[in-house]
C-alpha cells in the first residue's frame, strides 16, 4: 500500500457511499486510476466489503454490554465454539492480560441480556466472567 491506496481508504472510511467520481477528484487523480486501485485493494482482502454502520438512533432501547471471561487453559476452542452458537454475541476478541477473552454483546433488554450471562457462566471451560453495560458513547472511531 502505497500514501494513494492510505487515503482511499481513509476517504471511504469517513464516507464509504464517495463515488469513484468524488475520490480522484478529491485526490487529484484519474477516475480510471481510482477503480483499479480499488479494484486491487478488493482483490487482495485490503478491502473487505462495504456496509451500513448503524448509529444509537437505528435502535435506542438495544442495550450493548461487553462481557471479559477467564477461561481454563485448553479450553479456548471449545468455549469458541459454543459461543458462536449464541446469536446475541457480536463480536469476540482474544486478548493479552488478566482476562482471556472481551465479548461484545448486543440485546434488546436486560431479561435477553441476563440469559445470555447465564448461558455463558455456565460453559464448561468458562472459570470467571465480569460484565460492564455500556451506558452512552462518547467517541466512536470504529469502521
Amino acid at each position: 500500500m502505497d500514501d494513494l491506496d492510505r487515503n482511499i481508504i481513509a476517504l471511504l472510511r469517513a464516507d464509504a457511499r464517495l463515488s469513484l467520481a468524488v475520490l480522484a477528484r478529491r485526490l487529484k487523480v484519474a477516475r480510471s486510476t481510482i477503480q483499479a486501485r480499488l479494484e486491487r485493494l478488493e482483490v487482495t482482502g485490503t478491502i473487505a466489503g462495504y456496509t451500513v454502520r448503524l448509529g444509537e438512533g437505528a435502535d435506542p432501547n438495544r442495550l450493548r454490554a461487553t462481557v471479559m471471561l477467564t477461561i481454563e487453559p485448553r479450553a479456548q476452542a471449545a468455549v469458541l465454539t459454543r459461543l458462536k452458537s449464541i446469536a446475541e454475541i457480536e463480536r469476540v476478541y482474544t486478548t493479552s492480560g488478566r482476562v482471556d477473552l472481551l465479548l461484545q454483546i448486543g440485546c434488546p433488554n436486560t431479561q435477553v441480556l441476563d440469559q445470555v450471562l447465564d448461558q455463558i457462566g455456565a460453559m464448561a471451560g468458562v472459570r470467571s466472567s465480569e460484565s460492564l453495560i455500556h451506558l452512552s458513547t462518547k467517541i466512536d472511531r470504529a469502521v
